[in-house]
């Protein structure tokens, strides 16, 4: 028996390096966590050293895009002595089905998880109709 998904991870393609990004530095996938209920599918992404203001949800022709970007900590006067945590861009796509409602799409950012709300459409209940006789 096949399951239908009603969010789907956009599939890879293969990009020219050139056209893909117009600025130097890292890009990085973040890991994402979905899950849902009967009334909406939540989508959490784990985007640490990112700030709100950078963060972008775009939905265009059903494809869903976050990006983000983390900036360097160091302050003025600052020197770094070790560094493992990579600055750089956060960035993912997905494809939404007819299933989401996305004119409701909320998205809220905090301690470094972004967690984007996806409401399903309301579905059409059965219901009995009654026959009336004049």
């Amino acid at each position: 028996m096949a399951e239908t998904k009603d969010l789907k991870v956009r599939e890879k393609q293969e990009v020219a390096a050139a056209p893909e990004q117009t600025r130097d530095g890292l890009v990085f996938t973040p890991a994402v966590d979905i899950f849902e209920n009967e009334g909406e599918i939540t989508l959490m992404a784990d985007m640490p050293g990112a700030a709100a203001e950078t963060i972008g949800i775009d939905l265009h022709k059903s494809v869903l895009t976050i990006s983000a970007e983390v900036r360097p900590w160091e302050e003025k006067g600052e020197s770094d002595i070790l560094i493992e945590f990579e600055i750089g861009k956060y960035y993912r796509q997905f494809t939404l089905t007819e299933v989401v409602d996305q004119d409701r799409i909320e998205a809220r950012f905090e301690d470094g998880v972004l967690r984007v709300v996806l409401p399903k459409v309301a579905k059409v209940l059965p219901r009995k109709i009654t026959v009336q006789s004049s």
